[in-house]
């Protein structure tokens, strides 16, 4: 039996949850996805999905083998795209969202140059800091920052994201530098107010016997605010030490503008993805604009440049 045919009915059975809602996309019979997902455990060796009569959820190997399926799907139907498309230009319109602070600083300045590239495609874009139900509100992409939640939506990871503490040189030069997470409490440290996205606080790497632990700290101080461009704001003023995403201050950094401290103990990184609804032929548009942001997030010095 065709693997690529088994990892498509094993992807189409877990994003809608039900072997008859699979069947009916495709137009064949219950029993013959059944038989297909068997045959993949069977040639896996691990079971990937607990059935019963009322519901199918993943198992914790499913649940690591969907994101891979989901990859790699969309990677052969790009290559069949790129063959296929040939001399074909991007057309139609593209509309994509992406977390506002983000999205103002490392997406709008790219979208007009992408169109110039692609001066068939039109697009719309939407900054929110809200999670966008891209097949709902009929987006055909987004870029996120940070870990991703479950989902049947398929991702691309563009690039790697650290958050860091800095402060200005100023700053460290008045009141010193922290050694350890646990003398920020001696600090003026600039966080997200309480009703901010952000709840878990400032994460850390600490050593422990048997290799490291992250922990979640919470340093108070005398400012918050639930915006994390003004926190960068009063950082660049000299108010006190802020916990920023590398996108955010790296051009900063470069230039001197801000110190980083505690790098020995910054938690391991996260990433930047593009996602997408699961589709059987992605348009062309969306993976030249993937591949595109891909393409530029990679150049060196882009972080520093922007």
């Amino acid at each position: 039996m065709d693997k690529l045919k088994q990892m498509e009915s094993f992807v189409s059975v877990a994003t809608r949850g039900s072997l008859t809602a699979a069947a009916n996309a495709e137009g064949v019979a219950p029993a013959i996805m059944g038989r297909r997902l068997d045959a993949l455990e069977e040639r896996l060796g691990v079971k990937l999905l607990m059935r019963t009569t009322r519901r199918i959820t993943l198992t914790h190997e499913g649940s690591a083998f969907l994101e891979d399926c989901q990859r790699l799907l969309a990677d052969v139907a790009n290559a069949e795209a790129s063959v296929s498309a040939g001399g074909v230009k991007a057309s139609g319109h593209l509309r994509i969202t992406a977390p506002a602070g983000f999205g103002r600083r490392h997406v709008a300045p790219l979208v007009p140059v992408f169109r110039e590239l692609h001066p068939e495609v039109t697009i719309s874009l939407n900054l929110s800091d809200r999670v966008v139900d891209l097949a709902g509100e009929g987006y055909d992409c987004a870029v996120r920052v940070g870990d991703l939640p479950d989902s049947s939506l398929v991702s691309v990871r563009l690039a790697d994201n650290r958050r860091l503490c800095v402060a200005t040189p100023g700053y460290l030069q008045r009141h010193g530098i922290p050694r350890h997470p646990s003398e920020l409490s001696r600090f003026d440290c600039l966080t997200l107010s309480s009703d901010a996205s952000q709840t878990r606080g400032w994460a850390f790497r600490l050593p422990k016997d048997d290799g490291h632990e992250l922990i979640h700290l919470k340093p108070g101080g005398p400012l918050d605010c639930s915006d994390g461009q003004v926190l960068h704001g009063w950082c660049l003023a000299g108010y006190g030490i802020a916990w920023r995403s590398t996108w955010e201050v790296e051009a900063e950094i470069a230039e001197g503008r801000l110190c980083t401290v505690l790098d020995d103990f910054a938690a391991p990184p996260n990433g930047i993805y593009a996602v997408f609804p699961q589709r059987k032929h992605l348009p062309l548009r969306v993976r030249l604009w993937i591949d595109f942001l891909k393409h530029n997030y990679g150049q060196p010095g882009f972080w520093k440049a922007s």
